[in-house]
Order: structure tokens, then C-alpha cells, then sequence
């Protein structure tokens, strides 16, 4: 058995062109960005460190850091976190797990780290905005949230100005300060910028007097008790972009509405003599929206909470703890990835593209062994008791250089519960016991011999609890006398006395709905009621021997992976990662 080690991203693959690589190559041709001692294109993937990551974010990851990889850049992991009454380390430590498995670093060649967080800036962030204040550009509100949100206006109405607008900048600046040193409660003031004279008339709701920073008396898991003043994501947002020297500031269309702020903000810090032209540009594409899941970190953290699932690593989850666990590999996200491409239209990607990439991945990969899910009986009555036979497999079989594997046969083995039938469907080719005076069926033991069905046994209850058969002998798999024998129906199994037990927890689609909270739907009336079905089962010997994560095909069943939590050597625990063919059905 052999583990299926990813690779990191190392190697760059071809470039497919879109939008943005087009606007990076006119950018290099141009010499846009050459600065001394630094690299020509410089991205960043800024989470905040309040949730776990989603699949949603392998995008941005993959698009940020494969642009980097692509064009001799670097990539900068940034940490916004502006937000103390939100955000725990072990959030940034899941982060960093994260976009390492996923098969990206931020680390630099001779050892130099492009890991910042935004509370590195706080000194810088609190000096500008003294700046925006005393130019005119920032004032401190003193209005409560309701008369604030009142005033704002919405998409068709225009927002009115804020009273203490045009206070004098001495006082705001003065009132900032007092801000700073903790002399007010949370909520007691704000600092809006003034973009514009008429900004709160803007079409643009994020142009009317957006806040910049805000009164948070809480504890910050880096700066401690330092500072009871923080910034806004949009404020803080381009300023850490601009200080890292960002090139292409990417994310998705979401931010678009932000731009306009992005760009002002920046221009005036640039005429306020804070930073050198050219300053970053944003640029936004579409977000990855995959059918059957949710993203949205309250619905989210709503299933982890009412435990309607097991836990952010839950398989059945989205986030990439969750599909790491489950036994999805980084090469099949980034495949996605890379082939749902990069484009400004919003749209829907089906999950069985995922599962396509994932199947895809694999294949190649994933060593063969066999496990029976459903286990019945199989008592082989002329095999002689006691004994065994060897049969042979290969590893891999369209690898023969990864060898063979070696089980027994035995009198008595665990085959398929659904491989049996008392009175066969029409096209039924596995085993059904002698019906009228027509014999058994007769099928192929995959990599043993050639059976029939003579009889059954069922228990009190009228269930079948056990199959007979005869066994040919000159039938073996790759001898002469195994040509003799025409039959349709190949079975797999696993012997008896050596089979090893196994949980196996067979997950599916968590929802049964491609869109489970669009248009207002309850996302928690879609749950798939199929989409982990916990069995116990009996491998192939060796399964026994498998580390945490290494994944197989159990052939007939799927891809499945030891669990990475649960798994433990003598006692195993395999998550099914998907099935070998799309065969999808939400339940009934």
C-alpha cells in the first residue's frame, strides 16, 4: 500500500489565457511595475481570520498565488484582522494549514516571509487617517447607528448629511485622539470619510461618507489590550495593499462597488505624499459558485452549532479542513479550479465538476484493494475447510511496475448482500439460487474461481443471512482451465477468516438542492437525509496497515480515504471520497 504524496505547485502548467493574465502580460510588456528589488507582479490572499476556509476561497487562493507562481511573482498571505470581537488564532492557524495543503506558500526563496497581517499596520493605518482628518478628507461622527443607517439612504434614495459633517477638522482630530485613548464607548463616535462634497447623493451606497474606523473595546489576539480604535475592512483594505507594494490586487466581483473607493482613497494618501505612483489597481472576477453547498460563514457556522453536522472538518462540509478530511486532494481542487477558469460573468459550476476532477486525480493514484460494504455470507461447501488458496491482483492494473497484491480464498468469504437474489430480476447476472429444475447461477469470484449457486439460508425474520455454492477448481483466475467457463456475472469478496473490519462512512451531497439557499429557501429543510451512511464493513488484508489519508479505489465502490482524525493502525476508518461513476440522485 502506498501513499499518494501531493506534490506542491511547483510546476507551472501551461497558461490558459484570460482577462487577467492578458492585463498582467501588458503589464510586464510595459515595464508597469519595475521597482528595484522587487518582483514585477506581487498579489496577496487577505482572509480574516474569523472562520474557517471554504471552497470559495481555493479560488481566490489558487487564482492569487498561481498568478504569482506564473510570472516569477510573489504572493503575500495577509491576515485582515481589524475585527478582535471575531477573531482567534486558531483561526489563522487553520488558515495557514489551509493554503499550505492546498499547495501554496508564502514563503521566499532564502527563507524571507510574505505572512503580514493588517495589525502590523495599525500605527501607519491610524497616522493616515489623522492625515484624511486634517486635510479635510475624514470627520468624526457623533451620530447613533440608527440615525446613521436612516441617513445613508438607500439604492433609491439619496443619504442626507450627517450634522457633524462639516465639523470643524481641529475638533474631529481632537475627538479622534480621545477616540484613541479609550475615553468613549463603543458606538459613542465614528470616522466617515468625505469623499466628496456630494458623496452622499452618490448612486455608489459605499461613496456616502463610508466609515473608516470605529470604537472596539476588545481584546486583539496579536496586539493585545494596545488599541480600542480599529479600522474598516475598506479603509484598511488598499493601504496594507499599497505598503506591500502590491501590483495586481485581485479578488471577486463582489468588491467591485469598492473600487471606486479603493482608487480615491488611494490617490489622495499618493497626493498626501504617503505612497509612490503607481499605486495598486484592483481587479475583480467571478467567485466560484458550486452547486449543492453553502458558503455563507453564518450558515456555516449554523450547521456546526445546532450539530447538524460533525464539526468544520466535517466531510460533508465545504471548507477545506472538511474535504480534506473527507479525502479530496489539493491537485483535483486546483484542476477545478483551473478549469472553471477566470471570467467577470457570474455563474454556476455544477459539484459533478469537482467530482470529475477529483475522479480524474485519482485514478492514477489510488492503489486497488477491495472492501464489501454490505457483507453476506458466502459458504463455499466443496472447498476443503481449513485450507486457503492465494490469489493475486495487480497494485495498480494500469500500472504493472507497482506490482501485485496477495489475499487468500477461503471456504467461507463476504460478498455483496445485493450480489444475491432469492428470485432474479430479468438481466441479473450474480448469484440466484436453482429455480424450478434450472440450476444456479454461475459467476466469476474476481481473481478466483468460477462458483455456483445451490442454496441459501435465512433467519428467523425470512432474511437471507447466508449463500451456498460449489466451487470449480480447474476455474482459477489466470490458469488454462479458467478459459473454459463463459460466464457473465464477476463478484468481488474477501475471505472470511482474514478480512478486516472497518468502519466506512459513505458521505454524499449535504444538500439535496443545487441551489439550497437561493431565493429565499430554508437551507436546513434541503438536507440530504443520505449524506453519511456510517457501515461496517470487511477489506482486503493490508487495509489494516493504512495511514491517516491515504486513499484507495475500493474497486466496484469508489475512491475512499483513511480518516485522518479517526483512523488508527489495526482499526481503520475510510471516508468515501466519490463514487467511481457520477451517479447522483438527491434522495426521494
Amino acid at each position: 500500500m502506498s501513499n499518494d504524496k501531493h506534490s506542491s505547485a511547483a510546476a507551472a502548467p501551461a497558461l490558459a489565457p484570460n482577462f487577467l493574465r492578458n492585463i498582467i502580460e501588458a503589464d510586464l510588456a510595459a515595464g508597469t511595475h519595475v521597482r528595484p528589488g522587487l518582483p514585477q507582479v506581487i498579489t496577496r490572499f487577505p482572509p480574516e481570520p474569523n472562520g474557517y476556509l471554504h471552497v470559495g476561497h481555493a479560488k481566490s487562493i489558487c487564482v492569487n498565488f498561481g498568478l504569482a507562481r506564473d510570472y516569477a511573482g510573489q504572493c503575500n498571505l495577509r491576515f485582515d484582522d481589524t475585527n478582535p470581537a471575531k477573531e482567534e488564532q486558531e483561526y489563522v492557524d487553520t488558515i495557514k494549514d489551509s493554503v499550505k495543503w492546498l499547495g501554496f506558500d508564502w514563503e521566499a526563496a532564502g527563507g524571507v516571509s510574505n505572512l503580514h497581517y493588517a495589525s502590523d499596520y495599525f500605527d501607519q493605518l491610524y497616522a493616515m487617517a489623522e492625515y484624511l482628518i486634517t486635510a479635510g478628507y475624514a470627520y468624526v461622527d457623533s451620530q447613533s447607528a440608527e440615525e446613521m443607517a436612516a441617513n445613508r439612504g438607500n439604492f433609491g434614495q439619496a443619504g442626507k448629511n450627517s450634522a457633524f459633517r462639516d465639523r470643524p477638522r481641529e475638533e474631529s482630530l481632537a475627538l479622534f485622539r480621545a477616540m484613541k485613548a479609550g475615553q468613549f464607548k463603543d458606538g459613542e463616535h465614528i470616522l466617515r470619510a468625505k469623499v466628496s462634497e456630494d458623496a452622499m447623493s452618490s448612486p455608489n451606497m459605499n461613496l456616502r461618507d463610508p466609515a473608516i474606523y470605529r470604537i472596539r473595546h476588545a481584546h486583539h489576539h496579536r496586539t493585545g489590550d494596545a488599541w480600542c480604535i480599529y479600522p474598516m475592512y475598506d479603509y484598511t483594505h488598499p493601504i496594507s495593499d499599497a505598503l506591500e507594494n502590491i501590483t495586481h490586487s485581485v479578488c471577486t466581483l463582489e468588491f467591485q462597488d469598492h473600487r471606486p473607493f479603493y482608487d480615491w482613497l488611494l490617490e489622495t494618501l499618493s497626493a498626501g505624499g504617503f505612497f509612490q505612483k503607481p499605486v495598486p489597481h484592483q481587479f475583480e472576477f467571478s467567485r466560484l459558485n458550486l452547486t449543492y453547498i453553502v458558503t455563507s460563514k453564518r450558515k456555516l457556522r449554523q450547521l456546526v452549532e445546532e450539530k447538524i453536522v460533525d464539526g468544520w472538518d466535517d466531510p460533508r462540509m465545504p471548507t477545506l479542513v472538511g474535504m480534506r478530511r473527507r479525502g479530496y486532494t489539493p491537485e483535483a481542487i486546483q484542476l477545478m479550479c483551473e478549469r472553471t477558469g477566470v471570467t467577470k460573468s457570474d455563474g454556476w459550476i455544477d459539484y459533478s465538476v469537482l467530482e470529475g476532477c477529483l475522479r480524474e486525480d485519482l485514478d492514477p493514484k489510488a492503489p486497488r484493494t477491495v472492501a464489501v460494504l454490505r457483507p453476506l455470507k458466502l459458504i463455499i461447501d466443496n472447498f476443503p475447510e481449513g485450507e486457503s488458496v492465494a490469489c493475486t491482483a495487480p497494485v495498480h492494473p494500469h500500472f504493472p511496475e507497482r506490482g501485485l497484491r496477495t489475499f487468500p480464498i477461503s471456504r467461507e468469504l463476504w460478498i455483496e448482500e445485493d450480489d444475491f437474489m432469492e428470485v432474479p430480476n430479468k438481466g441479473y447476472f450474480r448469484l440466484y439460487p436453482p429455480i424450478d429444475d434450472k440450476p444456479g447461477s454461475r459467476v466469476r469470484l474476481r481473481y478466483g474461481y468460477v462458483i455456483e449457486c445451490t442454496g441459501f439460508e435465512k433467519d428467523a425474520d425470512g432474511k437471507v443471512i447466508a449463500v451456498h455454492c460449489n466451487y470449480f477448481p480447474d476455474s482459477k483466475s489466470g490458469t488454462e482451465g479458467s478459459a473454459n467457463y463463459k460466464v457473465k456475472g464477476n463478484m468481488h469478496w474477501v475471505s472470511a477468516p482474514t478480512a478486516i473490519a472497518a468502519e466506512v462512512r459513505l458521505y454524499d451531497r449535504l444538500f439535496t438542492d443545487p441551489q439550497p439557499d437561493a431565493g429565499g429557501k430554508d437551507f436546513k429543510q434541503l438536507l440530504n437525509p443520505l449524506a453519511k451512511d456510517v457501515v461496517q464493513a470487511w477489506l482486503e488484508p493490508g487495509a489494516e496497515l493504512a495511514l491517516p489519508e491515504q486513499r484507495f479505489q475500493f474497486e466496484r465502490h469508489g475512491y475512499f480515504a483513511a480518516d485522518r482524525v479517526d483512523s488508527q493502525p489495526g482499526k481503520p476508518v475510510f471516508n468515501r471520497i466519490v463514487t467511481l461513476k457520477d451517479s447522483w440522485q438527491p434522495a426521494k
